[in-house]
């Protein structure tokens, strides 16, 4: 059985106090969906916040706020170009192999997957490991590591990953749905500028709204239907 689900790249943040979070490793892949605890939610937005929490006087934005809730949400409340860090992973529960996202993905590329399906053929997903995944007629081979002469691979049919990557847009609107009502709770009054941005690095509609940020920017992003 081979199973595919969007994660994001999280640490362990010990000191973090601005709301609740949940005990991670130290390092790891957090899988979004629907079925995430509160205080998962908190740490997904914890974790894409820290990826955007850049300084703002070297690209011309305003300066951080001295209130550390509005500080720490600045980068992703005011960038243009926004980061997740993470992406698709893909395990074979049979041969117990596991497709990783590496280093310098972001869960906001992953259109790249469709590529795969529709487009050039092939694409590659981040370094340190360096995944690639390649379309051979109607198969679809994932290589865990390039840069590996023994890497272990994948190999699924092209209309499975297909359906697969449908399923995945449904688990991050389902984590996003998630977010919505995590964010009236938890961040009231930042609560619409946050969806705005989370649907804006997730490529995804906000939720209530029919129209993805991305189209709304003249950018499209992956299909929601595969």
């Amino acid at each position: 059985m081979i199973v595919l689900q969007p994660v994001l790249e999280v640490h362990r943040s010990a000191d973090f106090a601005l709301w609740p979070v949940a005990e991670v490793a130290r390092y790891g892949f957090m899988p979004l969906g629907g079925a995430l605890t509160s205080a998962e939610v908190g740490t997904a937005v914890m974790r894409i916040a820290e990826c955007n929490d850049v300084a703002a006087e070297a690209d011309g934005r305003p300066p951080k706020p001295a209130d550390p809730l509005a500080a720490f949400l600045h980068g992703l409340l005011t960038l243009d170009d926004l980061f997740t860090s993470g992406g698709l992973r893909v395990t074979d529960t049979f041969s117990g192999v596991t497709v990783l996202p590496g280093c310098c993905n972001g869960l906001e590329e992953r259109g790249d997957w469709f590529d795969v399906l529709d487009g050039a053929g092939w694409a590659s997903f981040g370094h340190d490991p360096s995944p690639l995944a390649e379309r051979r007629d109607d198969t679809i081979r994932l290589t865990v590591d390039v840069e590996r002469d023994d890497s272990p691979v994948i190999e699924l049919p092209a209309e499975e990953l297909r359906r697969l990557l449908a399923g995945a847009e449904r688990d991050l609107a389902d984590f996003l749905d998630l977010a919505a009502g995590w964010a009236a709770r938890q961040l009231p009054r930042h609560r619409g500028r946050v969806m705005a941005a989370l649907a804006r690095v997730l490529v995804l509609p906000v939720p209530g709204s029919a129209v993805t940020p991305a189209e709304l920017s003249g950018c499209s992003g992956p299909p929601a239907d595969g």
